[in-house]
């Protein structure tokens, strides 16, 4: 089983501002960002810093960079952030100017919000927009919600900054019983509008969650992730794909599940008491809980397997040692696959 930690590293790198309490908020969050942008497509000599670094497009002036777009105009220029960060605007406005290319004759790409810069990147790059990852999320996992809040009070796992997007998704609801054991289905989705991650999902079926958003004893991972380039889009399928198959096994495994409690409720474990306490004996269940379950049990009239069960989940609640009571349980639990094997 794996330990997944890519929500718990998302958790402690978010401020309050980029957290967002539902996948709807988050949704529009996204939609807002996309409505309120706009590519630009301008050659390199109609670019410009001023003296205040701010950035005339063409016959635009006083756009304002971001971190983000402030950095991707430092490497183009191959001048380091932190170097040009100690100059005066000034002089910092200058060394841009003499060392950004103004000669090249592909444009640049860049993104707009108002007076602000969002990226600079160049012809190669594919933007893909946060929302048509979400809406991939909206078609086949509507049902799923982010896990509990975090350790702080405040992360819901859900999460849209200036530079990235990143949405923690479960299905509460989905529980199944996997080689004896219980397992709910969850996944991760990325994207970047501005270059700064990949785009991609990680789908799972894990046992826990904790407040630290720590995904624990995960199996049955499957991860997809895509840079922007030109065939980016076509990485829209992929994650589709992936995230289809979860929902699609996630359904057959709870109707399963609810056929096995359907057929436990139906089917008897024995046809008198000695032969109940034979078969329960053979699991491993102490003789004086089977007693105890069986008088139980007798109460709703036949020794059926969920009835039998049920009542065994009752008397293991006095177990004193949560270590034995966690192994009774355990024990408990396999007891459904009777009703399979019947």
């Amino acid at each position: 089983m794996a330990t997944l930690t890519r929500a718990h590293e998302e958790l402690f790198r978010r401020t309050p501002d980029q957290c967002y309490d539902t996948f709807e908020s988050l949704y529009q969050k996204c939609q807002s960002d996309r409505v309120s942008a706009k590519d630009q497509w301008i050659l390199p000599h109609e670019l410009n810093v001023t003296h205040d670094l701010s950035v005339c497009l063409g016959s635009v002036p006083d756009y304002n960079l971001n971190d983000w777009s402030f950095s991707q105009l430092c490497r183009m220029a191959r001048v380091h952030k932190d170097t040009v960060n100690r100059l005066s605007p000034k002089t910092a406005s200058k060394a841009l100017e003499e060392t950004l290319p103004s000669t090249a004759d592909k444009p640049y790409q860049i993104l707009t919000v108002g007076e602000e810069i969002r990226s600079v990147h160049g012809v190669a790059y594919t933007r893909l927009w946060n929302t048509e990852l979400l809406d991939i999320a909206k078609e086949f996992a509507s049902d799923f919600t982010p896990p509990q809040t975090a350790s702080d009070g405040e992360s819901s796992g859900l999460y849209c900054g200036e530079q990235d997007m990143f949405a923690f998704l479960i299905d509460p609801t989905g529980w199944a019983e996997i080689d004896g054991e219980a397992f709910a289905p969850g996944f991760f989705l990325w994207n970047s509008e501005v270059g700064r991650r990949t785009m991609g999902v990680q789908t799972f079926w894990f046992q826990k969650v904790c407040r630290n958003h720590i995904v624990w004893d995960a199996i049955e991972v499957v991860e997809f992730s895509s840079k922007h380039t030109a065939n980016v889009r076509d990485g829209l399928s992929e994650v589709r794909k992936v995230i289809e198959s979860l929902i699609v096994k996630r359904d057959e495994r709870r109707d399963g599940f609810v056929n096995c409690i359907r057929k436990a409720m139906r089917e008897k474990l024995g046809h008198d008491d000695e032969q109940v306490l034979s078969i329960l004996a053979k699991e491993g269940v102490p003789r004086h809980l089977i007693k105890d379950a069986m008088k139980i049990a007798r109460q709703h009239g036949a020794f059926t397997i969920f009835a039998l069960v049920d009542a065994l989940t009752q008397v293991t609640q006095r177990v004193q040692l949560a270590g034995d009571r966690t192994e009774m349980d355990a024990k408990v639990g396999k007891l459904l696959s009777l009703a399979l094997a019947a």
